[in-house]
């Protein structure tokens, strides 16, 4: 009976410990946020003031809408969001392209040629940065959106290894199948494979996008004032004639800025968890 009980204590205690790290976790995790919110909403003098206020005396609803009158938000939002379409179903067209051919092939090399491709992803891309720039100001392509759309071209390291793994569970049964039917390579990748990976494909999309809309290295590096894209445009945009920063509008900017991100993320989160979780490690 005692045994019992210990093993009902402690297995209680286990589980108080483990939603307990849980929620702690979660907490830190959005405190920031939170703070972000509850800035946006104040005047500007009261953002640095002494004593703090968490939340603003008088909430200032119109932060949100100096957002849109200070700067052509909406307009440098949309340039944005179709580069990052654009750039997304690129990278997933050619990293899905490559990752069904590591799966499914097996041609001499191949396997030396995707361990070059997993050691790209232990290069930082801060490295790659300077002969990149290099390279697309030989080629003139500086201050167009030519580096993001060739850079998608060539897919993505982490994303074919994500294909790959993912279609290396598919049984060679259904492929021989469809090959006694008359298909032939890409046919099987179009209409068996794609349609079969729908998880994998919506996660890289998403992830794809974000890598553009969260960007603002690229954009500084690359594009001009009039062609920059959402995060450089919002860094620059809310500061008065003398000079000084807007913090509280540049809070509310940065609100509308992730607000596209967590709706997405919202929504798809059933299909990025299965896309992450049936990727597997095979092979």
């Amino acid at each position: 009976m005692n045994w019992h009980r210990e093993g009902y204590i402690s297995k209680q205690f286990g589980r108080f410990t483990g939603y307990s790290i849980l929620i702690g976790t979660t907490i830190i995790l959005i405190l920031p946020v939170f703070f972000m919110l509850a800035a946006s909403l104040k005047q500007n003098s009261e953002y640095m003031s002494y004593p703090i206020h968490i939340f603003a005396k008088v909430p200032q609803w119109s932060n949100y809408q100096a957002v849109f009158t200070l700067t052509p938000f909406v307009k440098v939002a949309t340039r944005t969001g179709l580069l990052g379409i654009t750039t997304a179903f690129i990278t997933m067209v050619t990293s899905s392209l490559a990752g069904y051919a590591f799966a499914r092939f097996k041609v001499p090399g191949s396997s030396r040629l995707f361990s070059i491709v997993i050691a790209m992803l232990i290069v930082p891309g801060i490295v790659l940065l300077i002969p990149q720039f290099v390279m697309f100001a030989r080629l003139k392509l500086t201050n167009t959106y030519w580096p993001w759309i060739l850079g998608a071209l060539g897919g993505a390291p982490y994303y074919i290894f994500f294909f790959r793994q993912y279609f290396m569970n598919f049984p060679k049964e259904l492929e021989e199948a469809a090959e006694v039917d008359g298909c032939g390579p890409f046919r099987i990748y179009w209409q068996i494979f794609m349609p079969n990976a729908k998880p994998i494909i919506a996660t890289v999309i998403i992830f794809a996008f974000n890598g553009v809309w969260g960007d603002y290295l690229m954009p500084l590096i690359y594009l001009n004032a009039n062609k920059t894209l959402l995060g450089v445009a919002m860094a620059k945009a809310f500061v008065d004639p003398k000079g000084n920063e807007l913090k509280t509008i540049s809070m509310a900017a940065n609100v509308i800025y992730v607000l596209p991100l967590i709706i997405v993320f919202f929504f798809a989160q059933k299909h990025i968890l299965k896309g992450a979780v049936t990727s597997g490690i095979k092979g």
